[in-house]
Order: structure tokens, then C-alpha cells, then sequence
């Protein structure tokens, strides 16, 4: 069984083809620079073979048919025909209220992340013009959606409303949903196996830390709690991201003469590790190097950067009864001991330690980083969100 797994953005669509039965990625790649004068065709197979050229494509159906023509061309494909590809799966951003599990897409769930427009107006209306492109190129081929918000709909009223007026959540639903589902829900799946539990006895506090950072808090396998919010902006600090302020510093920021749409470019775009940092870049691995070489402002943004995590682990520490392990993942989570080892450096007051040689060696594969005599568990975990969506769309197509 082969799926294609289609990440479609507003200015680019990432692509993987699996062989479901061993896991196996046969290709992957992205069109970048969609909406551009040179949109840019990366094609990639395990075996070192890259290719990269500029295709004149007008839309999103352009692109795909573009990347089904690269997958069966009989110099560089790796299938002789569409008629392999069993099924498609799409990351959607926003699903609300309404979708709260992977779904087979119909009219019903296009019109309902057409509902969702206005909660993620960048991602879902590419979401649906790669779902629309797909079924246009692949007619019959079974499409799935998985939503980077169903993972975080076991929340709790108490913990995804919002103190403001109740209208607010019942007419515009204006509420915590919370984003990185499909990571937070791999790598619970992944650490449940690596410790021999099974996915619904494991408890685990999720860290996924990347140039977008979010946490949640697993209990029996189910999110209780997520630090992203209504949009991916609230939580903790990130590549260029502002995290949690208080809301009356927008407001100000309004008065000093910014409009709203300025704002946002600011709190999404040019906070976080990129405004405090004073290098003009967002990547830890840039913050990291200019701190050691002394620049007070890249350590000051690396000690918030952390300090805001602790606070959120502390926080989930006492929401989580029996916890088995602090997970991390992402890309700063995955290769950047650095971080790891501050973060849990920070934790000595709930008895958790750090392996300086262990977690100093540990880059993008499965470690146990804690110290022998750490109380709780701390794991490295990769994530690997193509793969989740893969998995999800042959459970749903093959019952």
C-alpha cells in the first residue's frame, strides 16, 4: 500500500510518498515559492538522488499534477503509474469545534474547514486547495484530513475557555484550541511504546520545540492541557514568535500608532528569539553560537527562551497525576543539548536531573537523557509528522 502524505501552505506544499509496508519513504520533496514568478520543485529520494528546477505552476492543482509527474516519470519516479497510490493525506490546520478525529474527507468536512477559515486564514484555505488539487488529480484516490488541532480536544472547558465574556466562545468560538497535534500525538504513541505502556496508560509532559514551540500535558494518553491557544501565537516564546504577554500590551502597542495587521506581523514574525535575540535571526542554533561569544542580548533571549519552558513544566507537573516522562522533540528538542540540559538543569526542585554525557551526544535519535538518580524520566523522542498522518490515513482507509 503507498500514500502520498500532502503538506500544502500558502506558498508551499510539501510532499511524501510511503510504502506502507515496511514504513519505507519511496520520495519526498516541496514546491516552493507558489504565487511567484519562479515557483521551485525540490524532488528527493533516500537513495542521495536530488533534483531542483523552476516549473511555471499557477495554483495548487498545477503542483500537484507537477509532483504526481515527477513520482511516474520513468527516469527519476518510483512509481510506474497514480494508480499505486492508494490514498492521500492532508495535514489541515484548524478543524474546530466540529472535528475532533482524522476524517475521510466529504463535502461535510471541506465545508467545515471552510467554516474554519477565519480561525486559520493562511493554512486552511491552502489545506482545502491541496485537498481540491488531489481530488482533481487523483479522481477516486481516497483522501484523509488529519487536524493539527484534534489531538488537544480532550481538553476540559475549564482548561481551553478563555475569562472573557462567554458570548465571545459561543458566537465566534473564540477559545483555546491548541497546534502541533499530530507531533504531540506521535511522539505520546512513540514514548507509550518505548517505555512498554500502552498509549492509553502513559503520562507524559510533551515538549515540542522547534522555530514553533508548544507543550501539552498527556494524561492516560490524552491532552488535559496545550500552551498554544486560540492561534499558534500564545505560549511559550519562539523562533519568531512573542508567546504569552499580557493582551493590553497589543493594545498599546495599537496606541503607539501600529495597526492591527502590523501588530501581528510583529508578535508572529519579528518577537520571540528573532526581536530579542539582536542577531536578526530566530534559529537556536545562531543564538547559541553568539551567546557563546559573548552577546548579552542572544543569552538573554536563550535564558527566557528557557526560563518560560520551566515555568510551563512546573505548571504541568502538578496537572499530571503519575507522570512517566518529560518528552522532547522538534528541532531544538531533538539537537540542541544546550536547551535540553538548561531546561531540566531548571527542574532540581521536582528531582529531576540531567546526564550531561548522554544528553550531549543525544542529536535526532531516541535517548534517555535523565540522570540515574532523576525521579522522572526525561526522553528525547523524533517526531515525524508524515509518517503520523500515513499511519492515520491507511487505518482509515483500510477498515
Amino acid at each position: 500500500m503507498k500514500i502520498l502524505v500532502i503538506n500544502a501552505g500558502s506558498s508551499s506544499m510539501k510532499f511524501t510518498l510511503f510504502a506502507m509496508e515496511n514504513e519505507e519513504v519511496l520520495a519526498k520533496g516541496v514546491f516552493e515559492r507558489l504565487g511567484t514568478d519562479a515557483p521551485n520543485l525540490v524532488y528527493k529520494r533516500p537513495d542521495g538522488f536530488k533534483s531542483e528546477e523552476v516549473i511555471p505552476v499557477k495554483d495548487q492543482v498545477e503542483a500537484v499534477r507537477e509532483i504526481c509527474a515527477k513520482l511516474v516519470d520513468p527516469a527519476v519516479g518510483v512509481i510506474k503509474s497514480l494508480g499505486e497510490i492508494s490514498a492521500i493525506g492532508h495535514r489541515v490546520l484548524h478543524g474546530g469545534e466540529k472535528i475532533t478525529a482524522p476524517m475521510i474527507v466529504d463535502g461535510n468536512v471541506k465545508a467545515i474547514i471552510k467554516e474554519c477559515f477565519p480561525l486559520g486564514p493562511l493554512h486552511n484555505p491552502a489545506n482545502l486547495a491541496g485537498i481540491e488539487a488531489c481530488e482533481a488529480s487523483m479522481p477516486g484516490v481516497p483522501n484523509v484530513a488529519v487536524f493539527d488541532t484534534e489531538f488537544h480536544q480532550t481538553m476540559a472547558p475549564e482548561a481551553y475557555l478563555y475569562a472573557i465574556p462567554y458570548e465571545y466562545y459561543e458566537k465566534h468560538g473564540i477559545r483555546k484550541y491548541g497546534f502541533h497535534g499530530t507531533s504531540h500525538h506521535y511522539v505520546t504513541q512513540a514514548t507509550a511504546a518505548f517505555l512498554g505502556k500502552k498509549e492509553e496508560e502513559v503520562n507524559l509532559i510533551t515538549c515540542h520545540l522547534g522555530n514553533g514551540c508548544s507543550m501539552a500535558a498527556i494524561q492516560n494518553g490524552k491532552v488535559v492541557d496545550t500552551t498554544m491557544g486560540l492561534t499558534p501565537l500564545e505560549g511559550l516564546m519562539m523562533g519568531g514568535r512573542s508567546g504569552d504577554m499580557d493582551p493590553a500590551a497589543v493594545i498599546r502597542m495599537i496606541e503607539l500608532g501600529k495597526t492591527p495587521r502590523e501588530v501581528d506581523t510583529i508578535l508572529n514574525k519579528k518577537s520571540g528569539l528573532y526581536g530579542m535575540g539582536g542577531i536578526e535571526s530566530g534559529d537556536m542554533r545562531d543564538l547559541e553560537a553568539a551567546a557563546d561569544k559573548g552577546n548579552k542580548r542572544a543569552q538573554l533571549a536563550l535564558d527566557m527562551f528557557v526560563r518560560r519552558i520551566i515555568k510551563y513544566i512546573g505548571s504541568y507537573f502538578v496537572l499530571v497525576k503519575n507522570l512517566d516522562a518529560i518528552v522532547f522533540t522538534g528541532g531544538i528538542g531533538e539537537f540542541s543539548p544546550y536547551a535540553r540540559g538548561r531546561i531540566l538543569n531548571g527542574l532540581a526542585n521536582l528531582g529531576i536531573t540531567c546526564n550531561e554525557s548522554v544528553n550531549a551526544g543525544c542529536r535526532g535519535k531516541v535517548c534517555v537523557i535523565s540522570g540515574d538518580d532523576s525521579k522522572y524520566q526525561a526522553i528525547v523522542m523524533p517526531t515525524d509528522e508524515e509518517l503520523m498522518i500515513a499511519r492515520t490515513t491507511k487505518q482509515l482507509t483500510t477498515k
